[in-house]
């Protein structure tokens, strides 16, 4: 039976196969992607040299989404990535989105946590109304394609007029943190 608790190694061969030393068979980005899912960290090593392969991967398993239509990150949101590589922005970067991120799971934990607690969990938890509004914007945009998350994708205007009012805040919100940062 597999570990789950360390990640699974993964080893690229010289001919770009990639193989699960768990199974031992041969697996997909695609495999990979669905490892992750189902919350398993793997390790992707180059057989030969032992480079590290994983975040290389990892990004083209993200851009291979973002091209076939399962847009997760917003136009603006990459056009700031590649700017923070030639600012002073590049050593902030990482400790913005591991925080973001940290965030984000660390509420949703909390949020089924005070589900399964209390009858009521909107009652257990102070300013949950705003709280809800601003996630659910955020979560609406970030996985409104998948499974699971209520949608293909944003809803149009039409079905949502105050779509608009919770972008702009984001944005109003964004804009702070970026000059936040940008005077550190």
């Amino acid at each position: 039976m597999a570990d789950t608790d360390k990640p699974l190694l993964i080893k690229r061969y010289a001919s770009r196969r990639l193989y699960n030393t768990e199974t031992s068979d041969y697996v997909t980005l695609e495999d990979i992607a669905g490892f992750i899912r189902q919350g398993r960290e793997v390790q992707i090593v180059d057989l030969k040299t032992g480079d590290d392969l994983t975040r290389q991967y990892l990004l083209q398993i993200v851009a291979e989404h973002e091209s076939k239509g399962e847009n997760v990150l917003p136009v603006d949101v990459l056009t700031d990535l590649v700017r923070s590589y030639a600012t002073g922005m590049q050593s902030v970067m990482p400790q913005f989105l591991a925080s973001s991120f940290e965030m984000l799971r660390n509420s949703q934990a909390k949020m089924l946590e005070n589900m399964a607690h209390f009858p009521n969990p909107m009652a257990a938890v102070p300013g949950f109304e705003a709280l809800r509004k601003q996630q659910e914007a955020f979560l609406k945009s970030m996985m409104g394609g998948m499974p699971g998350w209520g949608g293909s994708g944003p809803a149009p205007e039409a079905e949502n007029p105050a779509k608009g009012d919770d972008i702009a805040e984001i944005k109003r919100q964004l804009a702070e943190l970026q000059s936040k940062l940008s005077k550190l």
